[in-house]
């Protein structure tokens, strides 16, 4: 059995937001996290790993740099790491990015007890779309918002968290999972581990690497096969400091009043 978790490298959101002209996030100018519910992917992979053995195999779409992530990773206790860095997969959107994600899984290989892992969302742009677009073009049963996973046998067992309640849900493998913050407490690198990271597998994937895969159609990846576009990116503008008024009386509420009036709101 191995896990299959797919993380990526986003803008550190906490600080300054620089967008290119043509719409799309200037990465190279900003720092640069490994987003949040990919951390609770990884981690509930290793929980998995500690408990069966599997092997737990990162991988990642994005430029060279990203390596440094996946290494972290490789550090936290994941096994092997792969790299899908071309500039024909720049400016993909979410369909495109899983079309292309979707072609390295296939490039790993998938067996009958393999279990793909996605965080929920992505922080840059929260669509929660790549981890099931890759359960799809993998055709592959998945179950979105896990908060509890269990494995016995060929089966999963995943609590899914819904807005008001939570469901239980049991999926043959392989299949997909997302996962969300709820699920653990990511764990952090280790001393041994950040020694041993080096010397783990580490592979890129480049577009001569997926080409042939049938997923891989020039007309669907990349920035100019992306069926959705930015219109416009910003960042917004600072809200101004709010106005605390406080009693009950009839001269508050006048006062109230006349505030709200002069923004045109009554």
């Amino acid at each position: 059995m191995k896990i299959i978790v797919c993380v990526k490298q986003v803008p550190d959101t906490s600080g300054k937001v620089a967008v290119n002209p043509d719409g799309t996030l200037d990465r190279a100018s900003m720092q640069t996290i490994t987003n949040p519910d990919d951390l609770n992917a990884v981690e509930a992979a290793l929980k998995l790993k500690d408990e069966t053995g599997c092997k737990v195999v990162v991988v990642t779409m994005g430029p060279p740099p990203a390596e440094g992530m996946l290494r972290e990773i490789l550090a936290r206790g994941a096994d092997e790491a792969v790299l899908v860095s071309a500039r024909e997969f720049g400016g993909s959107d979410t369909y495109a990015t899983s079309q292309i994600l979707a072609s390295a899984i296939n490039r790993i290989g998938l067996e009958q007890d393999d279990v793909v892992m996605c965080g929920r969302q992505a922080i840059d742009g929260d669509t929660a779309q790549v981890g099931p677009q890759i359960a799809e073009k993998l055709h592959l049963p998945q179950v979105t918002y896990a908060a509890e996973i269990h494995k016995a046998g060929n089966a999963i067992t995943v609590k899914r968290m819904l807005e008001d309640g939570y469901m239980t849900i049991k999926v043959k493998t392989p299949c997909l999972l997302t996962c969300i913050k709820e699920l653990n407490e990511p764990r952090y690198m280790s001393v041994s581990g950040v020694f041993e990271a080096y010397s783990k597998p580490m592979e890129v994937f480049n577009y001569e690497t997926l080409k042939d895969d049938p997923l891989i159609d020039p007309t669907t990846i990349g920035l100019k096969g992306s069926p959705t576009n930015i219109l416009t990116s910003f960042t917004p503008p600072l809200k101004g400091a709010g106005v605390m008024l406080e009693g009950a009386d009839k001269e508050t509420c006048d006062k109230l009043a006349g505030l709200l009036a002069k923004k045109h709101i009554i």
